[in-house]
């Protein structure tokens, strides 16, 4: 018989937590014991796994005994205080926080990517998982990268307001009925109006003028690329948009590669799928991304301003590859190859 897991979903009534008890069923996860942990609010809540309704327990120190593998969904001073209990109670932690990113004793994985760099997580028990944004990106970087060299990266990204929540989903409905029915918006999630809107902003600002997102996905691409020396600039946008992360990208490499040679590279490639097909006005959208895990890949072309240069547009789902696949697929590498 194939070996089973305990395995506990930390933020499990959120968006993502939703998300990661679509994925573990749809990729039939061997889930022995499936232990759902939320907020109090949500103690004693049922959700829906392989046709059984599992009650809803409240985090607390004590949540993880005999728990094999505890995903974190559930923000950033939550895994702080929890990974470690829970690795102390035997347990490994696959994070999709911003609290272990950055550390070098915690592997950040994109299994498409860098699977090779997992085995470090015997060094804190802790397995991190890249923001949204930076996944997508790496998996399309990556092909070019192994290719011909990353000499610079300057990215726009268009980032959907699911990525904030739950709160933000139903925010961005609200404005919108609020504004058709002619009456005037009270902006709850975000500093302004998102509704037919573009905020330039997503978190907070630091002293030389960025944002705490586009700093993530430097130092995050970075990281998981093994190129701490990468010249990058991002600016990233928050648009009405409820699931589905996009962004405009231009690359410098280091050698020449064709818009065809990298067409080429990219339709292989793990994780991508090319759409680019301006005779049929085919491209990447959201609207298509969404509900899949494949990143979607288009308007491949030349950058004629520079001697080696690419753009590229590209959209993925931010629930599914840029957080609750990415955490499985760490999960299902972790158990292939080190447990």
């Amino acid at each position: 018989m194939s070996k089973t897991y305990n395995v506990a979903i930390v933020g499990a009534t959120g968006a993502v937590g939703n998300e990661i008890i679509r994925i573990l069923e749809e990729r039939n996860f061997p889930v022995d014991e499936l232990r759902l942990i939320a907020s109090v609010e949500s103690d004693g809540d049922f959700l829906e796994f392989r046709d059984e309704s599992i009650m809803v327990q409240s985090l607390n120190k004590d949540a993880f005994t005999g728990i094999d593998l505890a995903f974190f969904a559930a923000g950033a001073e939550r895994s702080k205080e929890f990974c470690p209990l829970a690795v102390t109670a035997g347990a490994i932690c696959i994070d999709l926080s911003s609290a272990w990113r950055t550390d070098v004793d915690v592997p950040l994985i994109v299994p498409e990517v860098n699977a090779s760099t997992l085995a470090i997580f015997r060094n804190k028990g802790i397995i991190a998982s890249p923001n949204a944004m930076t996944i997508e990106l790496l998996v399309a970087l990556k092909p070019l990268d192994d290719a011909v060299g990353l000499k610079r990266v300057v990215i726009s990204t268009y980032q959907s307001v699911s990525s904030t929540g739950q709160k933000a989903i139903d925010g961005l409905r609200l404005e919108i009925g609020e504004l058709l029915n002619g009456r005037p918006v009270n902006p709850k999630i975000y500093p302004h109006q998102v509704a037919f809107n573009c905020l330039p902003q997503i978190d907070a600002f630091l002293a030389d003028g960025s944002t705490r997102e586009e700093g993530k996905i430097i130092e995050e691409t970075r990281k998981v690329l093994g190129l701490p020396k990468l010249a990058m600039s991002v600016t990233a946008v928050r648009v009405p948009v409820f699931y589905g992360h996009s962004a405009a990208v231009n690359i410098e490499t280091n050698e020449k590669l064709t818009a065809a040679a990298a067409h080429t590279l990219l339709t292989i490639a793990p994780g991508c799928e090319v759409v680019d097909d301006p005779t049929q006005l085919s491209y990447p959208m959201p609207i298509d991304a969404a509900g899949q895990d494949a990143v979607l890949v288009g308007r491949i072309r030349e950058d004629q301003s520079v001697a080696n240069g690419l753009n590229l547009w590209i959209s993925a789902d931010n629930l599914r590859k840029g957080a609750a696949t990415n955490a499985v697929q760490i999960a299902e590498l972790l158990i292939a190859q080190h447990l």
